[in-house]
């Protein structure tokens, strides 16, 4: 059940219903997740600015999709689970990848780099090990790129964060969470 109420839209405060209404507009749904953010809409604001600022950056979204369920899968969120594997298909990425991506690999070298640095900065909480950060440099990404994946992480944490918070209900296809090695 969940612990934070959902604001409907048709009922929302003005700011909370332009925002709402932007999001409707972009996903043609509303998410429950947002809606739960809509309670302040400044909460809801901040989480769209950041995540349209990265949207504009050199990351692809099939990229910053694999990223999110890189911490979805770190943090344990189911609903972020279900959510970024709907979105990553959107975004194209392959079955294949979806299933990977949930270890932090990727068919792509690149792509797999950035995971596993993505996985390296939510497991040692930015305390990454110059070996980590040379590995990603190595695969071609640059300060900004890497600035990006550190964005990723840190927008996917606070959606992690606030629905296992809340316990969002899912409204999305459950996808199941893989069991964490106990080195994790």
């Amino acid at each position: 059940m969940p612990r934070l109420s959902v604001v409907d839209p048709a009922t929302a405060s003005p700011e909370a219903r332009v925002l709402l209404g932007k999001v409707e507009r972009a996903l043609g749904a509303t998410p429950n997740m947002m809606r739960a953010m809509a309670a302040s809409p400044a909460v809801l604001d901040a989480y769209l600015a950041f995540s349209g600022a990265l949207g504009k950056g050199r990351l692809s979204a099939a990229v910053r999709e694999q990223l999110a369920l890189v911490a979805a899968v770190e943090n344990s969120c189911e609903y972020c689970l279900a959510a970024h594997t709907v979105l990553g298909e959107r975004a194209g990425v392959s079955g294949a990848d979806l299933e990977a991506g949930l270890d932090a690999d990727a068919a792509d070298p690149a792509v797999a780099a950035a995971l596993r640095f993505a996985r390296a900065v939510i497991r040692n909480r930015g305390f990454v090990s110059d070996a980590d950060l040379a590995d990603v440099r190595a695969a071609g990404y640059g300060d900004g790129e890497i600035g990006e994946i550190i964005g990723a992480v840190a927008l996917n944490v606070f959606t992690n964060y606030f629905n296992s918070v809340g316990q969002t209900e899912l409204d999305f296809p459950p996808v199941e969470l893989p069991a964490k090695p106990a080195d994790a």
